[in-house]
């Protein structure tokens, strides 16, 4: 048995950490090859939480929306935005696993005083909680849609009941047990939109063309960034950092990389699913359009995969919510910000009672998802590039943990992607609240890359600085 953390290790259930040798030899009895194995599933199962999280029905409108006015040329945008999660979610685990502190404890104790630190509080609470009430009732109609498709029950009677559902899930359960039984959620939605686009037999050298060759259709190009945006979103990096704690780093690797990798697959079979639609898309129209090529059944995995993106979401948005406030206002004297704290639920509470209200009185809250649009435009580059600095911080990270020149060019190619969404989120939100036109792909392009430009090389200096070279 080698000591804790020898290279080539790998975690048992007992906590024991051996060789490879030693597992080779310990597999050489099936009840703990067993346990091995189950112990993989529910690490995997656990990081479901973030597929679940950034799979909605958010993703699966525009994802299929895409395929049906693109076909399969924008699957590449699917296959980088997995690749920009991945990227980012590992980041704000692994600082947490080695350095204890969560994203919003490592943000508030680098902006701790003064005006500066009261608007970067401001800033990343507003956000986060804004932003998830206000998309809370895009994800409980978003579910209602599909359970309206599969059942033909009132839309205002399942909208109370799924909001009712959220609630008990988290009024009783724990993070871990929520996360696990989104898992579940997450393999039976895999299950509905990938065995569909499937049976759907796509032409497999026009998938690979569409995901590893990018190309921009003409007027694809704010396509493209709502699907880098439906996945790469802000608040989900809270959410995989305040839940990596107590983690091990390599069974953190394994679980978040399977996750987010089968997050990725299902939303480009949802892009599939859509892509054999002809004519303007509609969740009516795709559910008639699969049941009419491949049976009733086809319609119905549907309806359930879109009320599973849906619910699953309606979950991770409160959750998401209370975990960042937690982080950013925890002291870590006494019980205030525990799970079953009043603060804690209150928070959760807060943005799931209006996603409900919303929901059932049909008013979409317009204004809130513009400030909310704004605000997540500015925080997602800040969060990233705080992330990328973070992981170079050799007196933060250590030797071992420490980004190394891969690491840091594919995050620096996120960065700049996620200051292009950052412009177009705060552009298109400004462009509604005063009624203007949407700013053109160019011009956004354009912009944003001044924008990179100009912190390109400041960026640089402080990541040097950190890494003591």
């Amino acid at each position: 048995v080698a000591p804790s953390g020898a290279k080539g290790s790998i975690g048992t259930p007992e906590g024991v950490t051996t060789n490879v040798f030693s597992y080779h030899l310990l597999c050489s009895f099936p009840g703990h090859c067993f346990s091995l194995a189950m112990q993989r599933f529910l690490n995997i199962l656990f990081w479901s939480v973030i597929s679940a999280a950034f799979i909605g029905p958010g993703t699966v409108t525009t994802a299929a929306s895409a395929g049906a006015r693109y076909g399969y040329a924008l699957l590449w945008a699917l296959l980088f935005s997995t690749i920009a999660t991945l990227v980012l979610q590992e980041a704000g685990a692994r600082i947490t696993i080695v350095s204890g502190q969560n994203l919003g404890q490592g943000i508030r104790r680098q902006f701790h005083s003064g005006a500066r630190g009261l608007a970067v509080l401001v800033l990343v609470l507003g956000a986060i909680i804004l932003g998830c009430a206000a998309y809370e009732a895009g994800n409980i109609l978003g579910g209602v849609a599909g359970a309206v498709l599969a059942t033909e029950i009132s839309g205002k009677l399942l909208t109370l009941l799924a909001g009712l559902a959220a609630g008990a899930l988290l009024w009783l359960g724990r993070t871990k047990t929520i996360a696990l039984i989104l898992g579940a959620v997450v393999a039976f939605m895999g299950i509905a939109f990938l065995s569909t686009a499937i049976l759907l037999r796509p032409a497999v050298p026009a998938l690979l063309r569409g995901a590893l060759v990018p190309s921009l259709p003409a007027g694809a190009g704010l396509l493209v960034l709502g699907l880098i945006g439906t996945t790469v979103v802000p608040y989900n990096l809270f959410l995989g950092s305040g839940i990596a704690r107590g983690t091990i780093l390599a069974d953190m690797r394994v679980g978040l990389s399977v996750a987010v990798v089968l997050g990725g697959l299902i939303s480009m079979a949802v892009l599939v699913v859509g892509a054999a639609m002809q004519g303007a898309f509609s969740y009516d129209g795709l559910a008639a359009m699969l049941a009419s090529q491949l049976g009733p059944w086809a319609g119905v995995m549907f309806a359930l995969g879109l009320f599973a993106a849906g619910f699953s979401s309606a979950i991770t948005a409160p959750l998401a919510a209370a975990i960042t406030a937690r982080s950013l206002f925890e002291s870590g004297q006494g019980p205030a910000w525990h799970e079953t704290s009043i603060r804690y639920r209150s928070t959760w509470l807060a943005v799931l009672a209006a996603g409900i209200v919303f929901g059932i009185s049909g008013v979409k809250p317009i204004p809130a998802i513009i400030l909310a649009q704004a605000l997540n435009g500015i925080l997602l580059p800040f969060v990233a590039v705080f992330l990328l600095v973070a992981v170079n911080d050799r007196r933060l990270m250590g030797e071992a943990a420490l980004n190394g020149a891969l690491s840091n060019t594919l995050m620096g190619i996120v960065v700049a992607v996620t200051i292009t969404l950052g412009v177009s989120h705060v552009m298109r939100a400004g462009a509604a609240a005063l009624h203007f036109a949407v700013p053109g792909e160019q011009t956004l392009l354009g912009i944003s890359g001044l924008l990179t430009a100009l912190i390109a090389y400041p960026l640089y200096r402080q990541i040097r600085r950190r890494r003591g070279g």
